[in-house]
């Protein structure tokens, strides 16, 4: 076989070093060596082996060889996988000539001298990996600007009707479902008494010809519903109201004063209504109306009714929330709690770089810099807005007890506004900045706040995670931040800098506290199930199927099925075990009244009974709600076999082996594939009509150039071929028994049985592969950085404290945000971040 060319001196050294250690190969005895004299030995030993029977297709650093083996030797595998894998595999066609202790000291000796990480980057043979400076991504910026507004916004009280005293929500007070206040009315007054309140669970009232309650007259009554409405996802909402009569929904807006009055003319300043019915034409109609929000948060909702000498009476309220469809607002998003608005920036951003598979602020262009600037000219006009209720808890007094002049209070507003922006507190140079170039030499103070504001918002002190003085990178003003990206990609809340003030994020310890405490807040949650739409890729599939084949599969059952899975991954994720072995191999799914019918044994599920009458329709429950349904063990196994996960990767009329076994090799399993090399199309009309979806693939594939990929995808997708493409349990396929059964190479050599779903998690329990590339992807997604930039054996760490612990989510999650907090980024000359 050629070999890379060596200098002439070189070489002769080469062949000799070759033959001395191929002799010493030969003449030690190692099966049975003593434990001492095979440590002194297991390096000397593990190299002459490597020389005498691996370097010819390796080389002598393990960079491969032309026409042998022409890749480098290098990956994640640990010393004991690549023994495993050297035993099965090495050499070529002889594998039983390298096993036991021989094997061992020569997987040793690979891994310490060029293979793993380390060992490459200190031979020179990989570039030196450090944390990068990162601009903030979409989500991060979104976060940051809402919660950033948030600090200022005041605690919303409710004040009761007649009574004076008003007082924060706690906990206890929050219900399930919406505040409920209902009004018998007067001519124009439409509030004019209080009847009764209470709390209501679903805004859907049919009242016909009656009233809500026997003092209130038929012809004429009022109700508000007020409370807070929770976004599980970012995206776009539709909301609808559908009354003969008179509405209106507020979404997301401040408290108001008067508006307990129910003005016809809506006229309380900056409170326009999202949905504006109040005008009734007297025959049922419906109106609606959109808004951009962020998951993980919750948002004040108003919803204002009346009716005047209108025949009958009725109200529904719906929503449409991103991959849903229309549903009654009810007690599963709605709360009686109080709560202040929450700015949400509906400026386009394009789109952040994700060509190391996660999303990471690396990317600068005009089109970015053209959408901070617009975002910061809109968060201005937002607090120009706002001021007085934004800065109602600030400090009004100069120090010697004069009140502060306009300029003086807008100067020390903006003081408070940069220091939470940027994480930290201000330099005696940018507080006397703000003051002297913004309030002094402006034309008012209004334009020197919005001037001041945008000047913020459009720093690199912002707009960049981790920009800080060298020096103070390991200080705890650093640490919360990191930690406060990485789990709620947004920055420091009170909490946390009330930490840093009193010395609580100082030590290893304390930094786990606190990243324990902040597990228990909605972003946090956010952050995991989008992390899990990235994993199991939810955003990137269409799951339209043939309506005349799949007749079922409608817009409602996509989002049952989505509904389901985001249940069952939130239930495990946040149990008490939050155990990963779970995901992959729980025998139940949770179904609903409609998915139960498709996917589940009849009658599995309880009934409930709709008997509720108008009076009583606050409390009546959905007939949607999501039971565990346990099925055989070989029929269901986690994620690997819901069913929106299997019609995800399939065809719109057929199942997709090769879409299945890639998703499972890659983000299960956890193996690298190569691109093809050849690029063949899938053309069904091309095959025998009789031929299952199997033999079409084993022809499609049977090139040796594809099986190079394919001996590893096929097996992973062919055991999953008992699920239609619907995801349905099925055994027969064009009338013939399916066959899921293959033979499977796994990474380290050995040749196992598949034939289901079942198979593939035990595959995935037992590989390290497969925990370590879950590990690797919950801390990129985290953290918008490798792990490898926080130490070459970051990764393997982690994932034998993964194993130790049990595989529990939180707990990772855990270990990785205090990681994060510990450890900055390296200055380096050729970042790929730069400095708007």
């Amino acid at each position: 076989m050629s070999r890379p060319p060596l200098a002439a001196v070189g070489r002769v050294a080469w062949l000799a070093f070759r033959q001395t250690a191929f002799l010493l190969t030969c003449s030690l005895p190692l099966t049975g060596l003593p434990d001492v004299a095979f440590a002194d030995t297991a390096e000397s030993v593990g190299q002459a082996v490597y020389v005498a029977k691996c370097a010819d297709c390796h080389a002598e650093d393990g960079q491969g060889v032309s026409g042998a083996y022409e890749s480098a030797l290098a990956g994640q595998r640990s010393v004991g996988e690549l023994t495993r894998l050297i035993e099965r595999t090495m050499p070529q066609e002889h594998p039983e000539e390298c096993t036991g202790d021989e094997a061992q000291a020569v997987a040793a000796y690979i891994y310490d001298e060029f293979y793993s990480l380390a060992a490459r980057q200190r031979k020179g043979l990989d570039p030196p990996l450090h944390v990068e400076l990162m601009r903030l991504t979409v989500p991060q910026y979104l976060n940051s600007v809402a919660d950033l507004l948030a600090h200022f916004t005041p605690e919303v009280t409710r004040q009761r009707r007649g009574n004076k005293d008003a007082s924060p929500d706690t906990d206890g007070q929050q219900e399930p479902g919406l505040h409920a206040t209902y009004y018998r009315s007067k001519g124009m007054s439409k509030a004019d008494q209080l009847s009764f309140e209470r709390t209501d669970t679903r805004l859907e009232f049919d009242f016909h010809e009656a009233a809500p309650a026997e003092d209130i007259p038929v012809d004429q009554f009022a109700i508000v519903w007020t409370g807070a409405i929770d976004a599980a996802e970012t995206g776009e909402y539709q909301f609808r109201i559908t009354t003969p009569n008179g509405a209106r929904l507020y979404l997301n807006n401040d408290p108001g004063e008067g508006r307990g009055k129910l003005r016809d003319d809506s006229s309380v300043a900056g409170q326009a209504a999202l949905i504006d019915a109040w005008v009734s034409s007297r025959k049922l109609r419906t109106e609606s109306a959109r808004a951009f929000l962020l998951g993980g948060r919750r948002y004040p909702l108003r919803v204002e009714f009346f009716k005047y000498q209108e025949p009958t009476a009725s109200i529904k309220v719906e929503w449409k929330p991103p991959h849903g469809t229309w549903t009654v607002l009810n007690s599963q998003v709605l709360t009686s709690a109080n709560v202040g608005r929450t700015f949400v920036v509906e400026t386009p951003f394009p789109a952040d770089d994700r060509s190391l598979g996660y999303e990471r602020g690396s990317a600068i262009s005009n089109e970015w810099l053209t959408a901070v600037t617009s975002a910061a000219v809109a968060t201005a006009e937002e607090v120009v807005n706002r001021i007085d209720l934004l800065s109602r808890g600030l400090k009004r007094q100069s120090d010697d007890g004069k009140d502060m002049s306009e300029a003086d209070a807008r100067a020390s507003f903006v003081r408070e506004f940069a220091s939470v922006a940027f994480r930290r507190e201000l330099t005696d140079q940018e507080a006397n900045v703000i003051k002297e170039r913004f309030f002094v030499e402006t034309e008012s103070p209004e334009a020197g706040l919005r001037q001041a504001i945008v000047w913020v918002m459009c720093s690199p002190e912002f707009l960049y995670t981790d920009l800080c003085d060298p020096q103070q990178s390991r200080s705890a003003t650093a640490a919360a931040q990191r930690m406060s990206f990485a789990l709620w990609d947004s920055l420091p809340n009170d909490q946390l800098r009330a930490a840093v003030t009193g010395n609580q994020l100082n030590t290893p310890e304390q930094l786990e506290a606190m990243a324990r405490a902040m597990l228990s807040d909605a972003r946090t949650k956010h952050k995991l199930r989008s992390f899990f739409h990235h994993w199991l890729e939810l955003d990137d599939r269409d799951l339209s199927k043939d309506r005349e084949l799949f007749p079922e599969f409608d817009e409602q059952t996509i989002a049952a099925l989505r509904e389901s899975l985001e249940q069952f991954l939130d239930n495990v994720a946040w149990s008490d075990a939050s155990d990963y072995r779970e995901l992959m191999a729980a025998d139940y799914l949770l179904l609903n009244h409609r998915l139960a019918a498709m996917y589940g044994p009849t009658n599995s599920l309880t009934e409930d009974a709709d008997t509720a009458g108008p009076a009583e329709q606050a409390n009546a429950t959905d007939d949607d709600a999501y039971e565990r349904v346990v099925f055989d063990d070989q029929q269901r196994a986690g994620v690997l076999t819901h069913p929106y996960l299997l019609s995800a990767f399939a065809y719109h009329n057929n199942t997709s082996p090769i879409h299945r076994g890639v998703f499972l090799t890659r983000n299960v399993v956890g193996r690298a594939l190569k691109p093809p090399p050849i690029a063949v199309a899938f053309k069904n009309d091309e095959f025998a009509a009789d031929l299952t979806m199997r033999e079409k693939i084993t022809q499609l594939t049977s090139d040796s150039a594809c099986m190079a990929c394919h001996s590893v995808i096929n097996p992973l997708g062919f055991a999953l071929e008992n699920y239609d493409a619907v995801g349905r349990w099925r055994t027969i396929e064009k009338t013939k028994p399916i066959d899921t059964h293959s033979a499977y190479t796994t990474e380290n050599g050995e040749r196992i049985d598949i034939a289901n779903a079942r198979d593939i998690a035990q595959l995935a329990l037992s590989s390290e592969s497969a925990h370590r590339a879950f590990v690797v992807q919950l801390f990129e997604h985290m953290t918008k950085q490798t792990p490898a930039a926080y130490g070459p054996n970051t990764a393997e760490e982690l994932r034998a404290a993964f194993e130790a612990d049990q595989y529990n989510i939180q707990n990772l999650m855990v270990r990785i945000a205090v990681l994060a907090a510990e450890q900055g980024p390296v200055p380096a000359v050729n970042s790929t971040a730069a400095t708007p």
